[in-house]
């Protein structure tokens, strides 16, 4: 599958943030499970030029953030269209997504968090050589939830 990362428009960022919904405990993801968020996601001044719409074949498939931080790392958020996902596709879907940051940002590392709870991504992020960096608290979607920080060495 070939993937294009175009800056997202308010119109994709509208059909993600309403109408993609996660099935079981993945429904976590869902952006209107948190307000404050959703609110960011849908602000296109909050977006700025580092959220991206993933396009295949001009489909939608997902989306990816990245946030270029000042000891030049950069910090990644991503998602797969609800229907995609736990199909095995999203090892391709993620190493796409990086090697579109290191050739945008050039970082010396990749980071990203993780709910602890969600091994099936943990276990694609370990398996494209992230390493796990610490856990965190963070409250969100109404309660306080575990994440996992992980960090890719370029």
């Amino acid at each position: 599958m070939t993937y294009e990362f175009k800056k997202i428009t308010q119109k994709q960022a509208e059909d993600i943030a309403y109408n993609w919904h996660y099935e079981d405990k993945y429904s976590f993801y869902d952006m209107e499970a948190d307000k404050e968020d959703l609110e960011e996601f849908l602000d296109p001044e909050a977006r700025c030029d580092s959220s991206f719409a993933v396009m295949s074949d001009n489909e939608l498939i997902g989306f990816f953030s990245a946030d270029k931080k000042s000891d030049g790392s950069v910090d990644i958020g991503l998602g797969m269209r609800p229907d995609l996902t736990g199909k095995g596709k999203g090892r391709e879907f993620l190493k796409a997504g990086m090697d579109f940051v290191r050739s945008k940002y050039d970082p010396i590392n990749i980071t990203l968090a993780v709910a602890t709870f969600n091994q099936r991504a943990i276990k694609v992020y370990r398996r494209l050589g992230f390493d796990d960096a610490g856990t965190f608290m963070q409250d969100t979607n109404g309660d306080r939830y575990e994440f996992l920080k992980m960090v890719y060495e370029c």
